[in-house]
């Protein structure tokens, strides 16, 4: 059985969009899912890059975008009481629920992505909010938070050397597919479709650069 990575921030509606929807991607295909929480504003201040809740008119359009992408899913997908917010509480406690040399589990995963996306209105970073969340996952709880942190960082480095630049992003065989919309190229990709053994995959690190912006 192949092996999925899934690198998510809870920060992203994109990553909570398509981690609703993996399960239907997946359905009658044989894979696990290896899922990675990582700290997004560090892919953006490696690559120099503003996430699309920081551009004033991007921002607007990614909260209509995704509501209607939510009600097509048939998810209820609700804002948070401000976004974007610091997701560091998020990730770490993920990373405290996974044993030793294993990610979190999708159940753990699903309890954040619900936490910042399924409560309208609400703080993710509420201290009684993120205290409930804690004690919901203290059965899956096995790191000390020193560790989860050391575990968050060398996630967030390894996604950055493997080119991982945004959320969601899936790996598979060392080919990675990045966004929400692209999970049709993701089921093809687990589907063996030769397009992605062919030339065209390479092919487009030799296109020239143009022009470079001061």
């Amino acid at each position: 059985m192949k092996t999925i990575r899934f690198y998510f921030d809870p920060i992203s509606p994109y990553a909570a969009l398509a981690f609703w929807r993996l399960p239907e991607v997946l359905a009658g295909r044989s894979y696990a899912v290896d899922y990675l929480p990582i700290l997004f504003g560090a892919l953006l201040k490696a690559n120099a890059s503003k996430g699309p809740a920081e551009i004033p008119a991007k921002r607007d359009w990614t909260y209509r975008q995704v509501l209607w992408l939510a009600r097509q899913q048939g998810v209820d997908l609700r804002l948070p009481a401000a976004h974007p917010f610091n997701p560091l509480a998020q990730l770490r406690l993920a990373w405290a629920c996974a044993p030793d040399g294993l990610t979190p589990s999708r159940w753990v995963v699903e309890r954040l992505f619900d936490h910042v996306w399924r409560a309208e209105g609400a703080d993710p970073n509420d201290p009684e909010r993120l205290a409930q969340l804690a004690q919901q996952l203290a059965p899956q709880r096995v790191a000390d938070e020193a560790l989860a942190k050391q575990r968050l960082r060398e996630a967030t480095d390894a996604a950055l050397a493997a080119g991982v630049f945004g959320v969601p992003t899936f790996e598979v065989d060392g080919k990675r597919i990045w966004g929400q919309d692209s999970l049709p190229m993701l089921a093809a990709l687990l589907d063996g479709d030769p397009w992605f053994d062919g030339p065209d995959w390479e092919a487009v690190r030799s296109v020239p650069v143009g022009v470079v912006r001061a």
